[in-house]
């Protein structure tokens, strides 16, 4: 999923709001962590991953990870805080 820079912006903006994040750890990015935060996404649509400093995988390959294997958009990443959008497809509450 592509965003544009103007969608990008109005998903930076309602990200800053979230307080909820979803903790990355040690090790690969496993089918496990793949299904909760797909399962997130379906649910909220616009999420952030924390990557823990214990983390053996960088913020940049945690997100392509993600991006690729879920078909969501990167919103942006700070530090080691990663925030994901991808509509809903049963309830989309969040329009760009």
């Amino acid at each position: 999923m592509t965003l544009t820079p103007k969608q990008r912006a109005v998903l930076k903006g309602m990200a800053n709001t979230i307080h909820d994040r979803y903790q990355f750890g040690k090790g690969e990015v496993d089918d496990a962590f793949v299904e909760l935060i797909d399962k997130a996404l379906e649910a909220k649509e616009l999420i952030k991953v924390g990557l823990l400093q214990n983390a053996e995988l960088t913020a940049d390959e945690v997100a392509a990870e993600l991006v690729k294997r879920l078909d969501c958009g990167l919103v942006q990443k700070i530090g080691r805080v990663i925030v994901l959008y991808r509509p809903s497809k049963k309830h989309p509450t969040i329009k760009i």
